[in-house]
């Protein structure tokens, strides 16, 4: 064999090694990325949602200078609710949720911008989790079987300032866990600890709410990027 054939096999054989390695490096990216399991659209709009509990109007897409296609959940001031719901939970899954929001609030009452929530209300933890921001303070907290609240943890926020949320879930009545992070950072809850044991499910029917919630005398507007529920944490907040 000549020393050029002896050449030309060598580099074959390194390029062919080095399509191997990308190959198998672009496939485990791939799978690390994980599953989006659901996302509403804000092409599609309102639709996106299994329902919505809102004031005609006052619920849907616009346009940010910072995200780009939002929701906007305004509760006008009097008003109960002006929440998404979707989709629909199974007791035991596992799941990440990520997703970005700001706020205006226009009096110091507490609203509900994100909920777990479950069926029926009476007699059951009825939102097992939930995060609320009221008077420049946003908090974490987990509802037991008994209604009793946990509050889990908390930071100062100002109206209209874009924050991160991520939170990775598995639904159990009393074994249920929660880890969380915030602006991109994990937390550590008021426990010590940086995942809760608890409950994260209760009742016949279990569901995810967006939006702003408890009625109060000003108007409040909820301003968010469409959720993601997905596998892992990079897929669930690649888009918040």
């Amino acid at each position: 064999m000549s020393l050029l054939t002896q050449r030309r096999k060598t580099a074959a054989a390194a390029a062919a090694l080095a399509t191997f390695a990308l190959t198998c490096g672009g496939q485990a990216s791939a799978a690390d990325a994980g599953k989006v399991l659901w996302t509403p659209s804000t092409s599609t709009g309102p639709s996106s949602f299994k329902a919505v509990q809102c004031a005609a109007g006052n619920f849907g897409v616009v346009k940010d200078s910072v995200k780009g296609s939002v929701w906007r959940a305004f509760q006008a001031a009097g008003e109960e609710r002006c929440e998404t719901l979707s989709p629909d939970l199974k007791e035991g899954d596992t799941f990440y949720l990520g997703w970005s929001s700001k706020v205006d609030i226009k009096d110091t009452n507490s609203r509900y911008v994100f909920q777990l929530k479950c069926s029926p209300s009476t007699g059951t933890a009825n939102h097992p989790i939930e995060i609320d921001i009221v008077n420049g303070r946003v908090r974490l907290q987990e509802w037991d079987t008994d209604h009793v609240a946990h509050s889990l943890w908390t930071a100062q926020t100002t109206n209209n300032t874009w924050h991160s949320y991520a939170l990775k879930i598995r639904l159990g009545r009393t074994d249920g866990t929660i880890d969380f992070w915030f602006d991109g950072v994990k937390q550590t809850f008021t426990t010590g600890s940086d995942t809760f044991k608890g409950t994260t499910w209760d009742g016949d029917r279990n569901y995810l709410k967006w939006g702003s919630y408890h009625p109060s005398t000003g108007d409040a507007t909820n301003t968010f990027t469409s959720p993601v529920m997905a596998t892992t944490l990079e897929a669930a907040t690649a888009g918040s």
